[in-house]
């Protein structure tokens, strides 16, 4: 059989296997991406005469342990960070800063910006939870406009979720294409670049537009009243932490990341800087910025809910546990990319598309855009395409780091009932199946093309290269 065939093979059973396991037979996500994994390392033996059947399995494990060495500690300290920032106020703070700048009018920017910014370090489930309530006593107060604040919230937690690590999508994929060189500050800067015009776009403008055609109702959700909702958010800002110390986990995580990238980028114009790069790669590490970011988050919680250590610990745990989980998920959802790079579906499909004009960072978000709609998971969908796309990273013109923004765009596209998010969003949300379709869905799909739009734009006039 001939490469193109086998590898088209590969991609088709891995897709059918992974609709199968997930979607259809509901298995969990590790235990189905692993299977998923074995039977494409199965076809790869049966097809491809240089790969032995006696080593898939070493083959997988070798590639999930790869990737968890990449992203294991960064996702589980995020795990804390979402935890702690949630349950001690400190995210509630930084929500109400948002608010107290504009007007009942603007609300929307304000439920953008929040979201925007606790979704760099909370996971987006988490980022919902919390604006979730907010969006609803607001709509309660003002009376209407709750479409639109479903769509910012979604907007913007979504772009940044997708495009701004230490999110665990992002994160990986940026490990896994800088092949031994940190690109992450970079990552970082552009991601922000992609993040907010985009969320304008699908969240605001588009949630403007859909509020005017329909009035989703306040519905009794998860247990609480619009009523409930109201009386949280009048507790008063003095018992909840300042907006610095509540700040405080996303600006060291950020600047110590930053301070690696900046002395790793200027040293050989600025010589002296070589002296202090040692240091500054040790603090830039994220599995070292995110780890001290985790501890201050957690100390807070700790000082704000002054409950016994042991409560504390259990706490934390509970939130390693969860992290863990989603670790365990990506780094099988990277076992499995790697098994369909290792077809040379990447080179395949990118010569095929390339032969109509189409450039390595549509193939990107068109692969996880197929991912993402088959099997539901953004982040399986980006780690997927990391390891689909990795091979091809020296063919790229253009900065690596527009190469994991093209990847996220694809992976957050046309988020439906194959996707935990949907559901979430509609439960806690207090929606109808159809309401969350006309704004969840539409958000997520509208974001993917725009952000998409927006990096060619961005490669083409400062390449980076």
């Amino acid at each position: 059989m001939s490469p193109t065939l086998s590898a088209l093979a590969a991609l088709l059973i891995g897709v059918a296997v992974v609709v199968l396991l997930l979607v259809v037979w509901d298995l969990p996500a590790f235990v189905g991406l692993v299977i998923s994994a074995f039977v494409v390392g199965v076809v790869n033996a049966a097809l491809l005469p240089d790969i032995a059947f006696g080593s898939i399995p070493g083959d997988v494990a070798t590639a999930f342990g790869n990737n968890m060495a990449g992203i294991g500690i960064p996702i589980l300290m995020a795990a804390i960070i979402g935890k702690s920032m949630t349950e001690s106020g400190a995210a509630n703070r930084v929500v109400r800063s948002f608010q107290s700048v504009v007007s009942d009018k603007n609300a929307d920017f304000a439920l953008w910006g929040s979201s925007t910014i606790l979704a760099i370090p909370v996971f987006f489930d988490n980022v919902f939870y919390l604006m979730a309530p907010l969006a609803r006593s607001m709509r309660a107060r003002i009376g209407d406009n709750y479409a639109l604040y479903i769509a910012v919230v979604g907007g913007g937690g979504t772009a940044a979720h997708a495009f701004v690590p230490p999110t665990p999508g992002p994160l990986a994929v940026a490990q896994e294409l800088g092949q031994g060189t940190s690109i992450l500050g970079t990552t970082i800067v552009i991601g922000l670049a992609v993040a907010i015009p985009s969320a304008l776009i699908a969240g605001v403008a588009y949630g403007r537009f859909i509020n005017t055609r329909i009035d989703i109702p306040l519905r009794e959700s998860m247990g609480t009243t619009a009523e409930d909702l109201e009386e949280q958010a009048k507790k008063s800002t003095e018992s909840l932490p300042g907006f610095f110390e509540s700040l405080l986990p996303i600006l060291v995580a950020v600047a110590f990341i930053a301070a690696g990238t900046f002395v790793t980028t200027f040293k050989d114009i600025y010589p002296s800087l070589a002296a202090v790069q040692p240091f500054t790669n040790f603090i830039g590490d994220a599995n070292f910025a995110l780890t001290v970011a985790a501890m201050v988050a957690a100390l807070t919680y700790l000082r704000m809910d002054d409950f016994p250590r042991q409560v504390w610990q259990d706490e934390l745990t509970e939130a390693l546990q969860n992290g863990g989980n989603i670790a365990a998920i990506t780094a099988a959802g990277g076992a499995f990319g790697a098994m369909l790079a290792a077809s040379g579906i990447g080179m395949v499909i990118a010569d095929a598309l390339s032969g109509v004009g189409i450039g390595l960072l549509v193939t990107a978000w068109l692969i996880a855009a197929i991912v993402r709609i088959a099997q539901g998971s953004a982040t399986v969908a980006m780690i997927t395409t990391g390891g689909i796309m990795a091979p091809l990273v020296p063919e790229l013109t253009v900065h690596p780091a527009y190469l994991v923004m093209a990847i996220g765009a694809g992976g957050i596209t046309t988020s439906w009932y194959n996707d935990s998010g949907f559901w979430i969003v509609k439960e806690i949300g207090g929606l109808t199946q159809m309401e969350t379709l006309k704004t969840w869905t539409a958000v997520t799909s509208i974001l993917s093309v725009a952000a998409l739009i927006i990096v060619i734009v961005y490669s083409t006039l400062l390449p980076l290269a």
